[in-house]
């Protein structure tokens, strides 16, 4: 069943599908060209990467497709100052390091790349999509990437912040629910009062926008693309869906984690980053459970940071216990196959549920 509306068109794709940007590593070349040729749109997930690393990211991408992909950043942002000792967070922390077989840790540089690049690489990747999280981006970055002729999208958990996001000139919203894994893109008010389901948030957004709306979390079959289209969304955004893809970057033993994993399985953390995510439950995360211990967090990017070293050891040694296993609550219905076949079995399921309705 072909689907038409202003995402598909704008887009020139065949399926109202698109794979969530994953900074990190899970959005590989290989797996966004697949998702593209398959139908869908691919996304690279830039805010990790350096400008040099965007740029060869993009290459390897329009070389192989001429298809539309997207690039995604976080929203700039001032980091905080280190107010409190560190010290906390590097006690809490030595033990797993020295079971990972690490030197103690100490607090790193939070820097990261300079923004101002990394924008300038993503403007030049060729990408059809410029998407951000965490916030808003400033008037002059939404123009610039629009001048390029880029669909531009920000993150949204709230009514009043796809309002916000609106009224800065996106072209969509992307209605990320309390269901979705990574981080929550929460930026205009409590944390907790941010974790709306998508059930509830998607026609609300829908109703409040005039815009196009993209229905992101707890979404992984062809079920939960009808329900969302239903419910009024254009489109969606899947992550946790193509995490299990021959193609995704993530180690096996991360796959091997979503695909045993039960819907009561992730809970939300700040340990791994500073920020709050949801991902499925390990030991790391049990570790930070008790208050004293969430109190030894240090705020993004510090903790970030502090953990990288460890996470980048756990995927060499095979330990999920000290892996960011970010999964969103649709963990059950992952499949493991190439990105294509996942393609293909979404669509089909959802003509059988839109048949069906």
């Amino acid at each position: 069943m072909k689907i038409e509306n202003a995402i598909t068109e704008r887009l020139n794709i065949e399926h109202p599908i698109l794979q969530a940007p994953m900074a990190g590593g899970g959005d590989t070349p290989a797996l966004v060209v697949a998702v593209c040729e398959a139908g869908g749109a691919g996304s690279i997930g830039g805010a990790y990467l350096a400008p040099e690393q965007i740029t060869a990211a993009a290459t390897a991408i329009r070389g192989r497709t001429n298809r539309a992909f997207g690039v995604n950043l976080f929203a700039p942002s001032v980091a905080p100052s280190l107010t409190n000792d560190a010290s906390a967070a590097l006690a809490r922390l030595s033990p797993f390091f020295a079971e990972a077989g690490l030197q103690p840790p100490t607090l790193p540089n939070a820097s990261g790349y300079d923004f101002e690049e990394q924008l300038a690489a993503a403007l030049d990747t060729g990408a059809a999509i410029f998407s951000f999280t965490f916030g808003i981006m400033p008037p002059a970055v939404i123009e610039a990437a629009k001048e390029r002729g880029m669909f531009v999208m920000g993150t949204a958990t709230t009514v009043r912040e796809a309002i916000e996001l609106e009224n800065a000139g996106v072209d969509a919203v992307v209605a990320q629910g309390a269901e979705a894994g990574g981080h929550r893109g929460t930026f205009a008010g409590d944390f907790e009062a941010g974790l709306v389901g998508g059930l509830a948030l998607i026609p609300q957004v829908v109703d409040a926008v005039k815009i196009p709306v993209v229905a992101s979390g707890g979404i992984a079959d062809g079920r939960g693309i009808a329900a969302a289209l239903v419910l009024g969304a254009s489109a969606v955004q899947l992550g946790t869906a193509f995490l299990t893809a021959d193609e995704a970057g993530v180690p096996n033993v991360y796959k091997d984690a979503i695909m045993a994993a039960e819907e009561d399985q992730t809970a939300m953390t700040r340990a791994f980053s500073g920020r709050p995510a949801r991902g499925i439950r390990n030991r790391f995360m049990q570790a930070y459970e008790d208050p004293a211990d969430a109190a030894a967090i240090l705020p993004f990017p510090y903790q970030n940071a502090l953990t990288r070293s460890l996470r980048n050891a756990a995927a060499k040694q095979g330990k999920a216990e000290f892996l960011s296993l970010w999964a969103g609550q649709a963990v059950r219905l992952a499949r493991r196959k190439p990105a294509a076949d996942i393609v293909a079995d979404l669509v089909r399921e959802m003509d059988v549920a839109l048949t069906r309705l």
